[in-house]
């Protein structure tokens, strides 16, 4: 299968967080994972506007910086459009924050097949409209 994917920030920062706690080590391997998977070409990457925004916000540069090259290897990457502020605020009505809805508006408008996030509020909240999955249970799916 061919898997076009959407990190969100809280996706791309996980190596930054405090990683003596389990599951964020292994949501950051997951991650990291995926991230060496698209640098092999195997997967693609999908980039947007929100996660520009997002980025530029970080207060440590290092970090800003390392995220800011992998718009470099996107495949796509969506612009703000009327389209994707409209899906963005249906998304919204279900209780979803701003961004977020953006970056999910973002991710299909792009037709990813997943959105990966560690946002356990977005994780619970049902999309019909995309795949959204936390970087562990994706890598489950693709019985490696």
């Amino acid at each position: 299968m061919n898997y076009r994917l959407y990190l969100d920030n809280c996706c791309f920062n996980r190596p930054y967080d405090d990683q003596t706690h389990l599951l964020v080590q292994l949501e950051t391997e997951a991650k990291l994972f995926v991230q060496h998977a698209i640098l092999e070409k195997s997967f693609e990457l999908v980039w947007s506007y929100i996660l520009d925004y997002e980025n530029s916000a970080n207060p440590y540069q290092d970090r800003n910086q390392s995220i800011a090259k992998w718009k470099e290897l996107a495949v796509l990457d969506i612009d703000v459009s009327e389209t994707i502020i409209n899906c963005a605020g249906k998304i919204a009505q279900r209780g979803v924050k701003n961004k977020d809805a953006l970056h999910i508006a973002c991710a299909i408008a792009a037709k990813c097949t997943h959105f990966l996030t560690t946002d356990k509020k977005l994780l619970n909240i049902p999309f019909s409209e995309i795949n959204v999955i936390n970087p562990i249970d994706f890598i489950k799916i693709l019985a490696i």
